[in-house]
């Protein structure tokens, strides 16, 4: 039984690592958090099925906290806007805003602290959860 959750472990982390030429913070959050979900499922269950789940669930986790960036980051990319970074309207739905870039895109933000910066892909820009 321990070579198995081993094995698991030892998958899921090649796995992680084999993408870190992911430079981008979601990329990078999304590696980290698979790793470590593999390591948590793998030891709360005990089997390899705990670790691909923990993996899976670590993966999204982090994937979406590392979609938001600090200022120091954004401002890399250009310019900070006059008066700060605008922020995004909330929606019926929690955890879900409206970027205040046009097409005015729809993002899901549960993850993403308040006051954090969140990269607008459609809209082209970076905007502040509330």
């Amino acid at each position: 039984m321990k070579k198995h959750i081993l094995l698991a472990i030892s998958i899921a982390l090649f796995v992680a690592f084999a993408f870190t030429s992911c430079e981008t913070a979601t990329g990078q959050g999304a590696g980290w958090g698979a790793a470590t979900g593999a390591v948590i499922g793998a030891v709360a269950t005990g089997d390899a099925e705990g670790a691909a789940i923990g993996a899976l669930i670590g993966a999204n986790t982090g994937a979406m906290i590392g979609a938001s960036i600090d200022e120091a980051e954004a401002v890399r990319y250009g310019p900070r806007p006059r008066g700060g970074f605008p922020y995004a309207q909330p929606t019926d739905r929690p955890g879900f805003y409206v970027s205040p870039y046009p097409p005015h895109q729809i993002y899901n933000l549960r993850h993403v602290p308040h006051g954090g910066l969140v990269d607008d892909g459609v809209g082209g820009g970076y905007f502040r959860k509330p």
